[in-house]
C-alpha cells in the first residue's frame, strides 16, 4: 500500500518536472521570435537615422543645385537684357547720328544755296544798275506792247478751249479709277481757274511797267535758237520751271499712290503747262517749254519719292538751283 503511494508521488513529480520543462521550453521558443523582431526594428531604425542625414544633405544639394540653376537663368536674362539694351541704344545713336549728319549736309546744301542766290542776285542787281540808263526807245517799246497785246489776246482764247480737253481727261481718269490723280487734276485745275480770274481782272498798265523800256540782259537757248530777254523775262522763264517741278513732284507722286506706270506726258497738267502763266513777258511756247522741263524732273522725283532734282522745304516742292541754272542757261549780254 505504501508502495502505491510512493510510486504515484513520484510519477506525479516526474510528470510536473515533465510539464515544467515543456512549458520552459515553449517559452523560449516564443521569445526568441519577439528578440528578433526588436532585433529588426532596432536595425530598421538604425537605418533609417542613418539615412536621415544622408537624405537631408541630397535634399539641400537638390535645393543648391535648383537655386543655382535659376541664378544662371537670371543672369542669363539679365545678360540678354543687357546685350538687348546695348543694340537698342546702339541703334538709336546710330539714327540720330545719321539724323545728324543728313541735316548737317542739308544746312551746308542750304547755306551753298543761298550764297549762290546772293551772288545771283547781285550780279542780278549789278546788271539792273548797269542797264538802267539804257532805256529802249520809243519806238521799241511799242514793238513790245503789241506782241503783249496780241500774246494776251491768244491765250485767253488758249484757255477756253483747254476746258473741254480737261473735262474729258477728268472722265478717262475717273474710268481708269486713277483717284490720286484724278484729285491732283482737279487740284491743277483750279489752281489755273483762279489764274483766270486774276488775268480777267487785270488792268495792265503798259507804260509804266519796266519790262517794256528794259534792256535785254540775257541770250538763252531753245531748239537751237537764241532769244534774248531782260530781268522781268527771265523771271518769269525761273517761275516757269519752278512751277513745272512742283507740278510734276504731285503728279509723279499721284501715280505712284494709283500703283500706274510712270509717264509724265500723259499727265493733263504737262500737255497744259500754263500754270503760273498770266501772258506777259514772254511767249507761251516759251513759258510751256521750260515748264515741262521742270515737270519732267519733279515728276520724276515723285513718282520715285527721293529729291534728285529739287527739295522739300516750308510745305513746297521746289526745283534745286543748280539745276535751275543748268537748264535755263542763262548768258549774259555784257
Amino acid at each position: 500500500m505504501k508502495i502505491n503511494i510512493l510510486h504515484r508521488m513520484v510519477m506525479a513529480l516526474v510528470i510536473s518536472t515533465l510539464s515544467l520543462a515543456g512549458f520552459s521550453t515553449a517559452a523560449d521558443g516564443q521569445r526568441e521570435p519577439q528578440e528578433e523582431q526588436k532585433e529588426q526594428k532596432r536595425d530598421q531604425h538604425e537605418k533609417q537615422q542613418e539615412q536621415k542625414p544622408q537624405q537631408q544633405q541630397e535634399r539641400v544639394q537638390r535645393k543648391s543645385e535648383q537655386d543655382q540653376k535659376q541664378q544662371q537663368q537670371r543672369v542669363q536674362q539679365q545678360q540678354k537684357q543687357q546685350q538687348q539694351e546695348r543694340v537698342q541704344r546702339q541703334s538709336e545713336q546710330d539714327q540720330k547720328q545719321q539724323q545728324q549728319r543728313v541735316q548737317q549736309q542739308q544746312q551746308k546744301q542750304e547755306q551753298k544755296q543761298k550764297q549762290e542766290q546772293q551772288r545771283e542776285r547781285a550780279q542780278q542787281q549789278q546788271r539792273q544798275d548797269q542797264n538802267q540808263q539804257q532805256r529802249l526807245s520809243q519806238q521799241q517799246q511799242q514793238k513790245l506792247i503789241s506782241q503783249q497785246q496780241q500774246r494776251v489776246v491768244q491765250y485767253r482764247q488758249h484757255l477756253e478751249q483747254q476746258e473741254h480737253f480737261a473735262r474729258e481727261r477728268a472722265a478717262q481718269l475717273q474710268q481708269q479709277k486713277r483717284v490720286a490723280q484724278y484729285r491732283f487734276q482737279e487740284q491743277y485745275l483750279e489752281r489755273v481757274r483762279l489764274q483766270q480770274v486774276h488775268l480777267r481782272d487785270n488792268r495792265f498798265d503798259y507804260d509804266h511797267d519796266p519790262y517794256f523800256y528794259t534792256a535785254p540782259i540775257y541770250r538763252y537757248n531753245r531748239g537751237g535758237k537764241y532769244y534774248q530777254t531782260n530781268e522781268y523775262g527771265a523771271k518769269t522763264l525761273r517761275q516757269a520751271v519752278s512751277f513745272g517741278y512742283e507740278e510734276g513732284f504731285r503728279a509723279g507722286k499721284a501715280d505712284r499712290d494709283d500703283r500706274w506706270a510712270s509717264n509724265y506726258k500723259d499727265s493733263y497738267a504737262y500737255r497744259d503747262a500754263n500754270y503760273g502763266y498770266d501772258g506777259y513777258y514772254v511767249d507761251r511756247s516759251d513759258y510751256n517749254y521750260y515748264f515741262r522741263e521742270g515737270f519732267r524732273r519733279g515728276y520724276e522725283d515723285g513718282y520715285n519719292s527721293r529729291y534728285q532734282y529739287g527739295r522739300f522745304s516750308g510745305g513746297n516742292y521746289s526745283i534745286l538751283d543748280a539745276i535751275l541754272s543748268q537748264i535755263l542757261n542763262f548768258q549774259a549780254l555784257r
